[in-house]
């Protein structure tokens, strides 16, 4: 299926929503589970606040960016914003390669909740949610962190790794949804567009 451009289209489409992200991990979500979709990316500062839980902080950026595009816009947006969450302490994307190697030493062995803040505005209201999934590492050597390190893969991904890519090895089990961990829970997602009458599996 197409991904339409919002900076090379304005038309208006049957069924179309507005994603409100960049990321190409949920362009590919999307595109799996057949919603016709344009892409428009929110400008939002993603600073948590002072005592923030990262329950709170995914809705809140979740509501933010669907709320900022749907201000200008004439159809329905979906926003997302996810993170990694280890003993209640927010995991966003490596700030550094030290930063990202301290990350992952503390994930080794350890259990993790990837939290995924989700929000549909459209001309009915505003719907929102937070859906959650646990993650277990493996134990993880030094040298397998370095090694991972080399990869490039989990430089710009919440928690500093791809659960859809070669960082899979590092991972001993999980617990929810798998497309969560992806960046996008799929079946709160086509719950939250059947709700608002938003079609999914078109075919183009």
């Amino acid at each position: 299926m197409a991904v339409l451009d919002w900076s090379t289209s304005h038309e208006t489409h049957t069924g179309m929503i507005i994603l409100a992200s960049s990321s190409p991990r949920r362009k590919e979500l999307l595109q799996q589970i057949g919603v016709p979709f344009l892409v428009k990316v929110a400008d939002v500062d993603e600073t948590p606040m002072a005592n923030e839980r990262p329950y709170d902080y995914v809705l809140r950026l979740a509501l933010a960016k669907a709320t900022k595009v749907a201000a200008d816009s004439d159809l329905p947006v979906l926003a997302a914003d996810t993170t990694v969450v280890l003993n209640d302490r927010i995991l966003g994307k490596p700030e550094s390669e030290q930063h990202w190697r301290e990350m992952l030493q503390a994930m080794s062995g350890q259990e993790q909740q990837v939290m995924t803040g989700i929000a549909l505005v459209h001309p009915e209201g505003v719907e929102a949610l937070v859906v959650t999934t646990y993650v277990r590492f493996r134990e993880l050597p030094d040298s397998m962190i370095d090694a991972y390190i080399a990869t490039g893969e989990g430089q710009d991904k919440a928690g500093g790794y791809g659960i859809q890519g070669m960082g899979a090895v590092l991972i001993r089990g999980i617990e929810g949804s798998y497309s969560n961990v992806v960046g996008l829970p799929l079946t709160e997602v086509s719950q939250l567009l059947q709700s608002a009458g938003l079609p999914f599996w078109v075919k183009t």
